[in-house]
């Protein structure tokens, strides 16, 4: 597998446009969406932060208003492919390794934890329940292989869900080395390459970045697990103000130094 599989790399020296953690709410997708609409810019990129599943009600609405500003991102002049990317969450992670519980050591466990993670909201929207999982969980690996069967063909029933959540991205950069972004952390201790989980799980270790990471001016994230609320240091930010835990969904555009160059919350 390639670089370019893993992480999205979008072009530099102009304006980037970064979406923080949306957890389902399709109502403050929309509203965002409208507003940055008319502040974009010619050449400007776009990234979303993932954490687009999970916790809210509207999974179903989030997903199709995320393909329908894509189709409107790219229709743009000088709109290209590869200037909008979309980041595996913590959630998606979750939703993807969902689809294996089969081959998981202990389902149930596994799935408890999901739940209590969030998971519930993504699971109803694709034609499950909570009590429904925790049932064919006890039931062994050919029911939860039949189960996670009817979660993906839920997915396929709406048209380019199962396109989309299966070609995010475990981080996207800018291809002049200036701007790093991620969902949830980074392990400031190991290179871009051998992160594995910590974009997900790594949110404890944001915080020690206290100087330029792998040569980046600044690290951006969508999802801030302790909930610190929005923060910008000279090397990082965190654009979460708590969408999905009854707080604001945010858009921040940044220039190539890291600088916040326009903000939009919803």
């Amino acid at each position: 597998m390639s670089d370019r599989d893993k992480f999205a790399v979008l072009r530099g020296g102009g304006r980037v446009w970064a979406v923080g953690a949306i957890h389902g709410d399709a109502e403050r997708l929309s509203r965002l969406h409208d507003a940055l609409a008319a502040r974009l810019e010619d050449r400007d990129c776009l990234v979303y932060l993932g954490n687009f599943l999970g916790r809210g009600t509207r999974i179903v609405e989030t997903i199709d208003e995320l393909l329908r500003f894509r189709i409107a991102f790219l229709a743009r002049p000088y709109g290209f492919i590869e200037d909008i990317a979309f980041l595996r969450g913590n959630q998606e992670e979750m939703w993807d390794k969902l689809l294996q519980l089969q081959f998981a050591p202990n389902p149930p466990e596994v799935l408890a934890w999901m739940l209590r993670q969030g998971l519930q909201g993504t699971m109803t929207a694709y034609s499950s329940t909570a009590e429904e999982a925790l049932g064919i969980a006890r039931q062994g690996a050919v029911a939860i292989s039949r189960w996670t069967g009817q979660l993906r063909a839920g997915m396929q029933s709406h048209p380019g869900h199962m396109q989309l959540l299966h070609s995010l991205k475990r981080a996207a950069y800018t291809d002049d080395g200036g701007l790093l972004f991620v969902n949830a952390g980074i392990d400031p201790e190991r290179p871009l390459t051998a992160q594995s989980d910590s974009f997900w799980w790594g949110g404890g270790s944001f915080g020690r970045i206290s100087a330029p990471y792998a040569g980046f001016a600044k690290v951006i994230r969508g999802f801030d697990p302790s909930h610190g609320g929005v923060a910008d240091t000279p090397y990082t930010a965190t654009i979460d103000a708590g969408c999905g835990y009854d707080g604001g969904l945010v858009a921040a555009c940044f220039a190539p130094d890291g600088s916040v160059l326009d903000w939009i919350e919803s």
